[in-house]
């Protein structure tokens, strides 16, 4: 056990650490490139773990996450083998640059350990979801606007993690996670409201080149 006179500690750096082309997530600022983009369907979300179970389980709270980095709907992004040991303690920023070929979408960022003995296991460490319409307030929706990048900016829920030497650090980004969040319609509405007929696929498109340049920001201890 550790313990801090303050939370976050003083002694945490935020560190930046920037999404990129084939994948890669990178810790030092380079030439970012590109965009990726997947398909969000409401008819076949992502599902919190690869366990079938009549009843919601808590085990998805540290499950292996390879399932999800092979869905079409689902972005990667993963460091080289740490070359030392990181600790972070604190709160996770994700700040993306988005688009939606419709109104509304969920923005689901995933923080995974990925271990180096075993690399197809990819364990969650921290998760958290955004609705899009609330992206700038939780008072006032708004809908997105088809083919505009836009910034998808919040947090997720404090961390106490080391990754260990040799480990990976992985992001991932969709736009379900079922049945932990309920399904979005993707379309700027009163979701409860919502007929079988609402629900619609959307592209959604996660931008990091220079311009628009999405990033995490991790709470590294010194």
């Amino acid at each position: 056990w550790k313990s801090f006179n303050t939370w976050p500690p003083k002694e945490i750096k935020q560190a930046t650490w920037w999404l990129n082309k084939d994948h890669e997530l990178l810790l030092n600022k380079a030439a970012t490139e590109g965009k990726d983009e997947y398909i969000s369907d409401p008819a076949d979300p992502v599902p919190y773990i690869d366990k079938k179970s009549s009843n919601r389980i808590n085990e998805y709270m540290g499950a292996d996450q390879t399932f999800a980095s092979k869905r079409n709907d689902v972005v990667y992004y993963v460091s080289d083998a740490l070359q030392n040991d990181i600790t972070l303690l604190g709160p996770i920023t994700a700040n993306l640059y988005v688009s939606l070929s419709n109104t509304d979408a969920d923005f689901i960022v995933k923080v995974i350990d990925v271990l180096p003995d075993d690399p197809s296991t990819q364990q969650l460490v921290r998760a958290e979801v955004l609705r899009g319409k609330f992206r700038n307030s939780f008072e006032k929706p708004e809908p997105f606007k088809p083919g505009k990048i836009e910034t998808v900016n919040f947090s997720l829920p404090d961390i106490a993690h080391t990754f260990k030497k040799g480990h990976r650090l992985m992001i991932q980004i969709q736009s379900s996670w079922f049945p932990l969040s309920d399904r979005n319609p993707q379309q700027f509405m009163n979701i409860y409201e919502a007929k079988p007929g609402d629900y619609k696929k959307a592209t959604i498109r996660i931008y990091h080149d220079t311009q628009n340049p999405s990033t995490i920001f991790l709470p590294i201890l010194r």
